[in-house]
């Protein structure tokens, strides 16, 4: 398995039956191997520098029915908010104290945020705070809206594709979402300039090995510039509520190849994986991972942003989410950078 590593280090591609064969391996020398192999990619480029992103969770109404999620249409348990114009300024203003450089707006696909609040947001983010980027990962949208918030400043956006395979993607979600409308939206983003990302869920259900190699194949020809991937966890009020979690192990093998694939990708160490291990994010920066995402939302809403169950520091303040990641960065040896974090090809 060793050849196999080492040629993905040099080449950054593989072929189908080669990434099933990695995903499979389970040998802790070759594994060991892959995560060196990996760590060495991420500080040839970046060094120990980690890019903090303050996530600001704006809105959990979702007019989708995804059947993994926990603000999904149906959940009638889920306690909906909204935050204003004002309230995402005071946590971009929060932030930036903190010395965040990078703002996320996160949301359901919720219309009450039409087009014109958005860009109105974005101008205002970037108004204020000049030298920080603004990414949006609010969903499926037309064409022509992409390019207005394009124009508005935002710089980046995240969306994730969930899965390769139009089957596993429609027993994942309603009727109503396809998975071809899905690419059209990531292919649109990348076309009008936006630093891209995509990613999946790790373990999802019906997830075959088959799946996650389709996964890395249309991540290596995708070439996005962020890509985002977490163990799935299921959510209580979701019809998924007793499906099984993805893995640590399998997450964090994948973070390593998707790094070889794509030696300067914004590869985050999510949430997610810190829920499934009290370890789970610092592991992920030693695997190849290059970016942290401290929660900026108020205190006050975190609870109802949940998209799985047991999501962690629902209940800090921005500045213990901030100052914890920094003491958990520094104690592998990485440090946390006041920084934009752009991709290394775009850097302003």
């Amino acid at each position: 398995m060793t050849e196999t590593i080492t040629k993905l280090a040099k080449n950054h591609t593989l072929s189908k039956q080669e990434y099933i064969s990695l995903i499979n391996c389970n040998d802790k020398e070759s594994l060991e191997y892959l995560r060196q192999k990996a760590e060495k990619q991420r500080q040839d480029i970046f060094g120990r520098d980690i890019y903090m992103r303050g996530l600001i969770e704006f809105t959990n109404y979702c007019k989708n029915d995804c059947l993994y999620c926990g603000i999904r249409r149906s959940n009638k348990k889920a306690q909906r908010y909204r935050l204003t114009k004002e309230e995402i300024l005071d946590c971009c203003k929060n932030g930036y104290d903190l010395g965040f450089r990078t703002f996320v707006l996160q949301g359901g696909e919720d219309a009450y945020y039409t087009d014109d609040i958005i860009v109105e947001t974005v101008r205002e983010i970037k108004s204020q705070f000049p030298d920080c980027a603004v990414t949006l990962s609010i969903g499926e949208k037309p064409k022509e809206s992409y390019k207005r918030y394009f124009d508005a400043g935002a710089d980046r956006y995240l969306l994730r594709h969930e899965t390769a395979s139009a089957e596993h993607y429609s027993l994942l979600h309603p009727k109503d979402l396809s998975p071809e409308n899905r690419m059209e939206c990531l292919k649109n983003l990348k076309e009008i300039g936006f630093q891209t990302g995509c990613g999946f869920m790790v373990g999802s259900p019906y997830q075959t090995v088959e799946n996650l190699a389709e996964d890395l194949i249309f991540i290596d020809k995708f070439k996005p510039h962020m890509v985002g991937i977490g163990p799935f966890i299921p959510h209580k009020d979701t019809p998924f509520r007793n499906e099984k979690s993805g893995t640590l192990e399998m997450t964090l093998k994948l973070l390593a190849i998707i790094r070889l694939i794509l030696p300067k990708v914004m590869l985050p160490s999510t949430t997610a994986l810190g829920t499934i291990n009290p370890k789970g994010r610092e592991m992920g920066i030693l695997w190849g991972a290059n970016v942290v995402m401290p929660n900026l939302s108020p205190t006050t809403v975190r609870k109802k942003y949940m998209l799985y169950d047991n999501k962690i520091c629902t209940g800090d303040e921005a500045a213990e989410c901030r100052f914890c990641m920094q003491k958990r960065m520094e104690s592998i040896g990485y440090k946390v950078v006041v920084s934009r974090g752009d991709y290394p090809d775009l850097q302003k």
